[in-house]
């Protein structure tokens, strides 16, 4: 369903009502849905408005660079509530990759997957959020489907980021971050069970933990002394969020950092740095809307961040981004986004933020949901794509046409983004209504494969590289 609205009151309504409701995950299609799907879209470079179309013009080898000039002006297009359905996989649907590569089901039968890591030993660990599980994956190298498939621990809060330390070969701790904690498993390469109890890292990490955004991600910095956190926004856009005077900003950025959001959204929309042992809280990086995926650059060191921009303000606004996460940057929400693009519900409000927003390195097509993201350390992949990254979209909610549902390839050259994108891995959209698949998770197995999991279908996937 599509809903539509171009009368300016009616129209705020809807936003306002928007606001107020999570992404839609999916409702299942009553019956078997019987549909053509589309082929998959000719190769080749997308720019200006070409570039933000929609899954129809999907497919490996597709390029899109989006630039500040191919930005629309806010409510160019209403704002729409396109909730998808979820199918069974028609008869003959098939996913998409670039010549020389293959695409096979690695597991199924998971309950909503989520994030996928790789231990240092090469066991796959795969984050089941909705019933509180952390599950264990085992395969030699190249084998089609796991040998051991295992409960490592259970009990947790709507987990997600897992992260393993001592960086290097022979980890003592697993960590995971719960909603709104981050906790700790004693582990040694090989266990699959938790051997004790979870340790309480950091018991808090806002002091309004409810609202959207409950996914937390995990990541060391390359000498193992920082441990990162991503903390997504309780709202849309902090419609309720009460304003301060100039004084009281003031004195709250001197604690929390420049364009630090306040009362429900403390600690929110931002990355937060800890030591190792939950201790030396800092704010690391503010106005981030919703990092869903970090990840270390292996050549540079730098933090990355896969983020889910806002929503109400038309088909092509705002563009969700993969960047670099420079320490003390400010990425402007709820204020302004990409750069000094003002956001008309806040109009006015915070003038002194103006030339100082970090302009995101690439804009993705709005509303694609970007979700986790890797960077290629593999050795089987074509030498041109070793350290590119990675990310899936897990598909759009707010646009009048469906965009995402798929894995890119985000081009780097020397560990810098050109700022362009290429389709990976497509087919999951079925038809204007209905998809058999949602990405979520990406990972890099110890054999150069690339591991996807997606919630919809509740299975993971294994893309590898054939032509020798």
């Amino acid at each position: 369903m599509v809903v539509s609205v171009t009368d300016p009151s009616a129209r705020a309504d809807l936003i306002a009502y928007l606001a107020t409701l999570p992404p839609d995950e999916g409702a299942r299609a009553p019956g078997p849905v019987a549909s053509v799907m589309p082929s998959a879209a000719r190769p080749g470079l997308r720019t200006g408005r070409s570039s933000m179309l929609d899954y129809r013009d999907d497919g490996p080898g597709v390029r899109r660079r989006i630039t500040l000039a191919d930005l629309p002006a806010p409510f160019e297009t209403p704002s729409s509530r396109n909730a998808v359905l979820l199918a069974d996989a028609p008869t003959g649907a098939a996913l998409h990759v670039p010549s020389g590569f293959s695409v096979a089901r690695f597991v199924t039968g998971l309950t909503g997957p989520r994030l996928v890591r790789v231990a240092p030993n090469g066991d796959i660990f795969v984050v089941e959020s909705s019933v509180g599980r952390l599950r264990v994956l085992r395969a030699p190298d190249g084998v089609a489907t796991p040998e051991k498939n295992e409960v490592f621990a259970e009990g947790l809060d709507r987990p997600f980021g897992v992260a393993f330390y001592p960086l290097g070969p022979s980890p003592k701790w697993l960590y995971v971050a719960n909603t709104n904690s981050v906790v700790r498993f004693a582990y040694h390469p090989g266990d699959l069970h938790a051997v004790g109890a979870a340790e309480t890292v950091v018991p808090a990490l806002t002091a309004a933990p409810g609202g959207g955004h409950w996914t937390r991600d995990l990541r060391f910095s390359p000498d193992g002394t920082t441990l990162y956190v991503s903390v997504g926004s309780g709202s849309n856009v902090a419609e309720s969020m009460p304003r301060l005077s100039s004084s009281g900003v003031t004195q709250w950025e001197k604690t929390h950092g420049m364009g630090a959001s306040w009362d429900a959204e403390e600690g929110r929309a931002d990355v937060l740095a800890f030591d190792p042992a939950g201790g030396h809280r800092r704010t690391y990086a503010t106005g981030i809307r919703n990092c869903v995926g970090l990840a270390v650059s292996p050549s540079t060191g730098d933090l990355w961040c896969s983020t889910n921009e806002r929503d109400g303000l038309g088909d092509n606004l705002v563009p969700d981004y993969i960047t670099r996460v420079r320490e003390g940057a400010f990425y402007g929400w709820p204020w302004y986004f990409v750069g000094d693009h003002e956001d008309p519900r806040h109009k006015g409000e915070r003038p002194d933020l103006a030339g100082k927003v970090t302009v995101p390195d690439v804009l993705l097509a709005p509303h694609s949901a970007s979700l986790e993201m890797t960077f290629y350390d593999g050795q089987s992949f074509p030498n041109d794509m070793h350290g590119d990254i990675f990310a899936a979209l897990h598909g759009s909610w707010n646009r009048s046409t469906r965009t995402g549902y798929k894995v890119i390839r985000v081009h780097l050259r020397d560990g810098i983004p050109t700022g362009e994108y290429e389709d990976f891995l497509t087919g999951f959209v079925i038809d204007d209504d209905h998809v058999w698949g949602r990405p979520v998770g990406v990972a890099v197995a110890h054999d150069g494969a690339l591991l996807v999991s997606e919630d919809g279908d509740g299975s993971l996937w294994r893309v590898s590289y054939t032509a020798r």
